[in-house]
């Protein structure tokens, strides 16, 4: 699936999904507007997080991209950019 397919709700949804099964939370714990590290997520959580964005959305990031874009709402609005940039 890539960006351009996804919405930005569907996007940041499915962003809070995978951060809340890599930090074993709920995902209604997951605040959108904080900072990655502010909610746990380490560097390896943060390359795996890439991985599984390129497998989902069929796309390459930067292995920086979670520190480029540091929050939910942040990385989702990136990714939703990137149906422009292709």
């Amino acid at each position: 699936m890539s960006p351009d397919a996804s919405s930005l709700d569907d996007i940041r949804s499915w962003l809070i999904e995978r951060i809340a099964f890599y930090l074993e939370a709920p995902a209604e714990s997951i605040d959108p507007v904080r900072k990655f590290v502010e909610l746990g997520l380490d560097s390896v959580y943060a390359l795996t997080m890439c991985g599984d964005i390129e497998d989902h959305f069929d796309i390459v990031v930067e292995p920086t991209v979670a520190w480029d874009h540091p929050t939910v709402d942040t990385l989702a609005a990136h990714l939703h950019g990137q149906a422009g940039n292709r």
